[in-house]
């Protein structure tokens, strides 16, 4: 009974984290850890540590959103069955948990070397600052974008203990890729935002503006994922990954029209998954075949 309770409580706090929704973010960091060791040796104890950074800095961030938006998702019908509305989880184990999570992080960045561990505070500074963009300004998709675009960099400062161009530009990469699909997510609260003073770009600009931008941002991402192949030694298997993204991108947008959001949820979680994945895999096969 004990046993059944903790797994209940367990699966609980993972909704409220929406744990699954890591699989845009993770797969970028992989992929990272890929390109890195193209210059760089890179060890099982590296990467473990920085799956583990990765689930600690994403679990800190939305458990961190949940809380101090708790109020907002209350009102809000869409979110007001979430874990803290519902009081489900209080906000003084969420608040344990953010805290908890945060220092998995840290202890993680500590064990693979010093930069990482010094610019940890950093990392959760820009994933929980995100939180409060939107109650000031329609740019907080950007600021999504950053919070995510830090973990291919933080993935290749794990391996490499230094900056580089490449790890910039997928980090530039998945600014513009998650502030893109956030711009579309953002249209579901079209009506509560306006309500409640709430700022998103479909808000401020409209949603036909707000779908071109997103497109555009989207063409960014896909020109800077382009770029990495005159960078790095990778061949026509990344090419072919690339066209796939490319082509899927593309169709994303067709299905999303400012007259029809019915295909949105699958556009942006769906989609949104598994190309990052499909992306990693290609990159993945291109280096590995290459070594041997």
């Amino acid at each position: 009974m004990h046993m059944r309770k903790a797994i209940q409580r367990i699966i609980t706090f993972g909704s409220m984290v929406r744990f699954s929704h890591t699989l845009f973010a993770m797969p970028f960091a992989l992929t990272s850890v890929v390109l890195a060791s193209l210059s760089h040796r890179v060890t099982l104890s590296e990467i473990v540590w920085i799956l583990v950074a990765m689930v600690g800095a994403r679990s800190a961030a939305m458990g961190f959103n949940r809380i101090v938006d708790r109020d907002f998702d209350a009102r809000n019908p869409r979110t007001r069955n979430r874990e803290l509305p519902t009081e489900k989880i209080s906000v003084a184990e969420a608040t344990v948990f953010v805290i908890g999570a945060s220092l998995l992080l840290v202890l993680a960045a500590h064990e693979l070397n010093p930069l990482c561990l010094y610019l940890s505070p950093v990392a959760l500074g820009v994933v929980f600052f995100y939180s409060f963009t939107k109650r000031f300004t329609w740019l907080s998709h950007l600021f999504l974008g950053l919070g995510m675009g830090l973990a291919p960099v933080g993935a290749w400062l794990g391996i490499a203990g230094e900056f580089a161009l490449a790890p910039v530009i997928l980090g530039l990469t998945v600014v513009s890729w998650g502030a893109g699909f956030d711009i579309i997510y953002s249209m579901q609260d079209l009506g509560y935002d306006d309500e409640v003073g709430l700022f998103s770009m479909p808000k401020s600009l409209g949603v036909r503006k707000a779908l071109v931008i997103s497109s555009a941002l989207h063409a960014i991402a896909f020109a800077l994922l382009l770029s990495l192949k005159f960078m790095l030694p990778l061949r026509g298997i990344y090419l072919v990954g690339l066209a796939v993204v490319g082509v899927t991108l593309i169709h994303q947008h067709r299905i999303v029209r400012p007259n029809d959001l019915s295909k949105l949820n699958f556009a942006f979680f769906n989609m949104n998954a598994y190309l990052s994945v499909g992306l990693f895999l290609f990159t993945f096969v291109d280096v590995v075949t290459k070594m041997g």
